[in-house]
């Protein structure tokens, strides 16, 4: 082994490929999904227990932060179902080469930006 290999520690030096980009951002996406889930079923669970919960809940989305939180939640729902969509379409043999990788992950990021960018137009 070559022991005088250079080492590149500066982690925001590193040029990333678009294809690791995308598996990056569906784990960070699955994580942020794993922590509404549980401030969404709160919510579920004090509109459900009566008429006045659920008029506080519907309040509570007309603010800025809820909206907020809400876009965050879409956000990575969406872009971890496209990126989950491409993991199965190579699974079953389509764009596993390094040119159809590269594509895909291109694919996944247009996509993404450009149904988060209309689920924000449409909460807001």
């Amino acid at each position: 082994m070559n022991k005088n290999r250079p080492v590149n520690l500066d982690i925001s030096t590193i040029k990333l490929p678009a294809a690791a980009l995308v598996s990056i951002l569906h784990r960070i996406s699955g994580v942020v999904l794993f922590a509404v889930v549980a401030l969404l079923l709160c919510m579920l669970d004090a509109s459900l227990e009566s008429e006045q919960g659920f008029q506080e809940v519907a309040d509570t989305f007309n603010s800025v932060p809820a909206k907020l939180i809400l876009w965050v939640a879409l956000a990575a729902l969406i872009y971890h179902l496209i990126a989950g969509v491409r993991h199965l379409l190579m699974d079953v043999g389509i764009g596993e080469s390094l040119d159809g990788g590269r594509r895909g992950a291109v694919t996944v990021l247009v996509l993404s930006v450009i149904l988060i960018l209309l689920a924000g137009v449409l909460i807001w």
